[in-house]
């Protein structure tokens, strides 16, 4: 019964373990991401007769969720002022949220697109890991990247991402938790919900990528 038992936790171990590891998963995504910033179809769908034309920036954006786990960034931010939320109050936040982090995403990854990106390792720790990496620009700068991840479903998530050490989710709940204090907590939707309506506007009146 007990060797029994052993085979069974052994076989149920293998089939949840995830398909790639944490440095994979990055990896994956940012070449992903890449690719299709440096696609030359994707930059002029034009060249190809019937061709749709692609919006870049909806499909980095796809990937970014499928890499990052909004839901677990957004609750890690609002830290102690999520849990007296409601659920729809959370559902609207982590949709606020994402649109602008996604925003953030697409526009570091833009500008990062054609540097030189070496990534110096993982390590891991039950269900968390760290994945480093470290890009130089073409001025010689290094600017150090690391993804923080932990698995969901089976799947490995990004729920921080460290930029020369500083920290995302950090520096976002240092800036809710200021206006929350100073202000409210509707205030701070109102903001969100401002800047989620501004950059509507902005994206839609300007080129697409």
């Amino acid at each position: 019964m007990g060797k029994a038992l052993a085979a069974w936790i052994m076989m149920a171990g293998a089939v949840a373990a995830p398909a790639m590891g944490p440095r994979e998963t990055v990896e994956t995504a940012v070449v992903r991401v890449i690719n299709l910033l440096q696609d030359a179809d994707a930059a002029k769908p034009e060249s190809t007769p019937g061709r749709q034309p692609v919006d870049r920036r909806t499909e980095v954006r796809k990937i970014a969720r499928e890499l990052f786990d909004f839901e677990e960034v957004t609750r890690r931010t609002l830290s102690r002022h999520w849990a007296v939320r409601s659920a729809d109050e959370r559902a609207e936040f982590v949709a606020l949220f994402t649109e602008l982090l996604e925003r953030s995403y697409v526009n570091r990854v833009e500008a990062y697109a054609g540097e030189n990106i070496t990534y110096l390792g993982e390590a891991v720790d039950a269900g968390y890991a760290t994945v480093r990496s470290k890009i130089l620009t073409d001025r010689r700068s290094e600017i150090s990247l690391d993804y923080r991840l932990h698995l969901r479903d089976g799947r490995w998530r990004v729920y921080d991402l460290q930029i020369d050490g500083v920290s995302f989710v950090s520096t976002y709940r240092s800036q809710f938790d200021r206006i929350i204090q100073a202000e409210s907590y509707s205030a701070l939707l109102e903001r969100m919900r401002k800047k989620s309506f501004e950059a509507t506007v902005a994206e839609r009146g300007g080129k697409k990528l």
